[in-house]
Formats: structure tokens, sequence, C-alpha cells
């Protein structure tokens, strides 16, 4: 009889001990029972043990799927890092199938792309060091440079992936990729097919698919010889995962390409703090066009100011395209009684609901929850309900009130729900079909607007006084980001709504964001990350007594421990969500050691545990 170590995929449990008659590899995906459950749990086989002194359950099936040892090691870093079972980090992989076998096939591709000289100097740059940043000005070429990159590897018969956040994987991304690699390469997100992401999985492991470009899951497949990875826009923190295990995949790739020996590639136009802190970095900026930007700052509190619609009617009536930023989707983000000043809360989370007209209702973006709008103010009873802070489906609706004769619209969450969808919004406003688009974040994620000559950004100081250590960082990239979309060939100009002009004035030239970072960095010096480390614990339950009590518990033992300070504790920003009450603790330490230590002794059932919290 053998004795093995299993990791039970998706459960928080610790490791647990099996018996089998045959023989079976490390790595292989087996299934068990556990305790009196009918329904068989998935498992990894992690090591061979000797005989425990306890009777074992035996393991009831084997499975042709296996974890190499690379996801091995990688998924015990994992767990020991961001503080989970060694079967929640496995199931973020998708494993390989021992009946699939590698065909050894090889491509030859001739990308016909001749790199400037700037783009030459940084590609040789990337390569001598093997793990670099590049630091590239929007519109410097930086995508020809990972494509130059990805060839290689794939002219060694090693594969690649390029990694981006979800909304960046463009229609005109992928096209630009297909023409240089054709069938060779896979787009990989969660809106891709289950069909589809089988016949991916197939050509990854027989060696037919050599790139992957995809968000941040496209980390976690089967490579069967993998040789370089990409992380565009490094900056963007969607690649950090808001559910358990909470790894942030910039710093996995970072992880999995120092231990394993493969190229590693980040690049982004406003790249973070971290980053440019800790890896050698080349400077890119040089742009292929010559664009000429002019910034106008408005202060005024107006929605739509006379400033902004005077500038906006300028670009549509030369016949140019518009885009209106703004951090809201939605019609307002709250709405407050002008009779008791409260706003109308969600039943179940302590945040104010949106409004969304077109649906005639309110709904709360954390759970879900939805209700029709009331009539009066459900606190008083009698107040009126006035909204507050601007979204992008109020724009919309002012926009098409103003310029009735031009087509206007919008591009968020709420409207672009699937990968069709955002094709065809795309591929209207590039044919000059949409004169005005208005939209969120998603505005700015690398999307190539050829006619855009106005970039109006609105709201951007609700970022800048976000109670974060990140905000100043957040609110510059992010403008940056979005005027980078205006003018990309010639004359650009961008119109930003902000009482914070002297700030934003300086920074926001890209050849200065580098001077911004060094004096970001000398700010957080001693204080925070990249220099000291951060976690936070949230204890949530729908008994807020019994959270409390669990919060009140571990700042005693928490602030004994000398080797970690507790910077913070109390109610979370979002204190009630989805009907449970929540409190957190804010960590940190020079000594990661000491934190980890300290993290892994937490063991209550209440406890959500965020490494490197990007709070």
């Amino acid at each position: 009889m053998h004795y093995y170590e299993l990791a039970l995929l998706k459960s928080p449990l610790n490791n647990l001990t099996y018996q089998s008659e045959e023989k079976i590899q490390i790595g292989s995906k087996v299934k068990v029972k556990l305790q009196r459950r009918k329904v068989l749990n998935d498992a990894v086989v992690i090591k061979e043990v000797e005989k425990p002194s306890f009777k074992c359950v035996s393991i009831e099936e084997l499975t042709k799927e296996y974890y190499n040892s690379q996801m091995l090691q990688t998924a015990h870093f994992v767990s020991q890092y961001y503080v989970c079972s060694l079967g929640e980090a496995l199931s973020v992989y998708i494993p390989f199938n021992s009946d699939i076998k590698d065909l050894k096939q090889s491509y030859e591709f001739d990308s016909k792309i001749e790199l400037s000289p700037e783009q030459n100097k940084a590609y040789s740059f990337l390569n001598e060091k093997k793990q670099a940043l590049l630091f590239a000005n929007t519109g410097s070429g930086k995508t020809e440079i990972y494509i130059k990159i990805i060839e290689n590897h794939i002219k060694e018969n090693k594969q690649a992936i390029l990694l981006m956040p979800e909304i960046s994987l463009t229609p005109q991304m992928q096209k630009r990729l297909e023409k240089v690699f054709g069938d060779s390469i896979a787009i990989w997100h969660s809106k891709v097919t289950k069909k589809k992401k089988e016949e991916i999985l197939t050509g990854l492991q027989d060696g037919s698919i050599k790139l992957v470009a995809g968000a941040r899951s496209a980390l976690f497949l089967p490579y069967a010889n993998l040789g370089v990875i990409v992380v565009d826009e490094e900056h963007d923190e969607s690649y950090k995962s808001d559910s358990k295990p909470r790894f942030h995949t910039k710093d996995l790739a970072i992880y999995i390409a120092k231990k394993f020996d493969m190229q590693l590639v980040l690049g982004s136009a406003t790249v973070s703090t971290s980053s440019f802190h800790k890896i050698p970095f080349i400077r890119l900026d040089k742009t292929y066009h010559n664009t000429n930007k002019h910034y106008v700052f408005d202060e005024s509190d107006a929605n739509l100011s006379p400033l902004i619609i005077n500038k906006i009617s300028q670009t549509v009536e030369s016949g140019n395209q518009v885009i209106v930023f703004l951090p809201t989707r939605a019609n307002f983000k709250y709405q407050i009684c002008t009779t008791c000043g409260k706003s109308v809360e969600c039943p179940f989370c302590s945040v104010s609901m949106s409004l969304h007209k077109n649906d005639l209702a309110l709904k709360c973006h954390y759970c879900g929850y939805a209700q029709k709008i009331p009539e009066t103010c459900p606190s008083c009873n009698n107040g009126i309900i006035h909204n507050l802070r601007v979204g992008t489906a109020q724009i919309e609706e002012e926009l098409n009130e103003i310029f009735t004769d031009k087509v206007i619209k919008r591009f968020d969450r709420d409207k672009v729900k699937t990968n069709t969808q955002l094709k065809a919004i795309l591929n209207d406003f590039n044919k000059g079909k949409i004169d005005i688009l208005v939209g969120t974040q998603m505005l700015s994620k690398g999307h190539d607007y050829h006619n855009v000559k106005l970039a109006v950004v609105l709201g951007i100081d609700s970022l800048l006084n976000m109670n974060s250590y990140k905000a100043r960082e957040r609110a510059l990239s992010l403008l940056i980001q979005i005027s980078g979309r205006s003018g990309r060939k010639g004359e650009g100009e961008v119109v930003i709504q902000t009482k914070n002009e002297d700030f934003f004035d300086y920074y926001l030239n890209e050849s200065n964001y580098q001077e911004f970072l060094e004096s970001e960095l000398e700010f957080r010096e001693e204080l925070y990350p990249p220099y000291v480390k951060m976690a936070k614990v949230i204890f949530a339950h729908t008994n807020g007594l019994k959270v409390k009590d669990e919060l009140d518990k571990y700042i005693a033992i928490l602030k004994a421990n000398k080797d970690i300070e507790v910077v913070g504790f109390g109610q979370s920003p979002i204190f009630k969500m989805a009907n449970k009450y929540r409190y957190e603790i804010i960590l940190r330490s020079s000594n990661v050691k000491a934190l980890l230590t300290a993290l892994h002794t937490i063991n209550s059932p209440l406890a959500i545990i965020d490494m490197d919290t990007i709070y």
C-alpha cells in the first residue's frame, strides 16, 4: 500500500493523507471522498509519505490530468506568500492532460517589423537583462518590441504569454498579433467559450499554439515549453486578484521568470512605483508620430461647463471625435435627501446605491441588489432625493440634449458586457460613426483612436482625494493614459476638470513622469511599499458583535508582535457588504518573514487576508 499527502482543490483545508494500492505520480489529479459527502472531491497528489498511525481512506479515482513541477512549486509559493491553502493555490491552474502529446511543431515567422534605433536599443537592453521594464511613452511603439521578442522565442520552438488587463484585449491588438503569428496565437479571457478554451488547451500542450495573449488567468495554463512572459500595462491594478488566493499577477510573473529562468518584459507608459524601484528599466520617449498636446484646466463644478461644451462643439463641428472620461458608471453615484442629508443605501451593504435611469432602478454595485427609484426619501419620508456626483449615463444624456444631431455612445461595463459589444463600439468609433464616446476606465486601456482630437476628463479629483497612499499615482497614471488617447497623430487637446491644476500641470508631461516616481519614492521611504510590506486583514460576519470581538482579539495579538506594526484598524470603508459587517486591520513591516509568520497565525474563519494590499 502507498500513502500520499493530497491537496484538496478549492478547499481551505490543509493537506490530507490517503492511501492507494497502485503507485501514483506526484502532481496527478485524483478524486477522493471527504467525510460522508457523496460527491467526489478533486485533489492533487503532493508527496508520498510513510504509513500514518491513523486509518486512511483510499483514493477513489485517478484522472488523466496532472500538474507539472513548475505548477506545484509556484502553488507552494502562492500558498505561503498569499496565505491560502495549497489546494486553493493549485485551483487557479488548468492542469495538463496525459492523453495529449507534444507534436514538436516548429514555426517560422517573419514579422517584417523594422525597429527604429531607439526601439533597437530598448530591444537589446530587454534581451540582455532577461527580466526588465520597458518604460515607454504612449505611441512610442512598445508593441513592436514585444512582437520581436516573442518572435525570437517562437523561432526557438518556445511559447510566449502576452498578459494584458482584460479590457485591453482589443480587436485591434488581436488583428496585429494574428497578422504576424497566424493560427499559432490564441486569445484567452473570461468571455471565451468553453469549446474554444478546450481547443486552446489542446493546442498549448501539443505545441501548435505558441502565443497566448490574455488576461491574468492566461498565466495559469498548461504550457509545453514557456520561454517568455510579457506583462503589458504592468501598472494596472486589475492584475491583483480580488478573490482568494489574492495574488498579484505581475509579481507572480516576476517570481516565475526568475525561478525558472525565463525572459520577462514589463511594459507601461506610466510604470508603477514598485517596478520602477525594483526592476532594471529602459526609457523610450520618442514617439512614432509627432504629437502636440495642449492641456486646458477647468475649475468649474458643473458637470459640463460652458468651456467644456464649447470645446466639444468646436471639435465635432470640425469633423473630429471626442472622448469624455469619468470614474463613475451609471447616472449618479449617490442619491442624497435635500431634507435629512441621508443617501439611499443598499439594505445589505453600507454603500449608497447608484441610479440606473434606463432600468428605472437603484442598484448596488457591490452585491447586485436593485430596487425601484423612491419618490421620497426612505429615511425621513418627506425629503426630495437629489443626485450627487455624476456618472456616465447622466453625461451621455446631457450631451444628447445639447448635441441633438451627433452620435453619442457610452463605453462602460453597463453598456459593454460582451466581447462582441466591445468590438462593435470600437469598430463604429474608428469608422467615424460615433462622434462622442463617454466612458469610464475602459477608455484608457490601450485602445487606438485614430481621429480623437479632444479628451475631456471629469471627476479626477475624486481619485486624487481617496484615502490611500497610492492616490496620487493612480490619479496621475490614469490621467496620462486618458490623455494619450487624444491626438495620437498630430494635434490633440485635453480638458481636465480639477481644482489641483498645479499638481497635474507639471507632471502631466510624460517626460516628467519619471520625476514624479522619484519624488513619490522619497515620500514613501520607510512608510509604504515598495520599501515595506503591507497587508490587510478583513473580518466579516452577519453578526456584528461576533466580528468586532474577533477583531479585538487579533488586534491584541498583533500589537504584541514587535516585528510588525498595526498601522490602523476599525470599520472597513464599506462597513456592511452582502449583509456582512466588516472590520479591518492594516499591517506593515520591513521584515517580510515576520509579517507572513504573523498572517499565518490568523486561523479565524471570519478572516480574509490580503498580502500586498493595494488599499
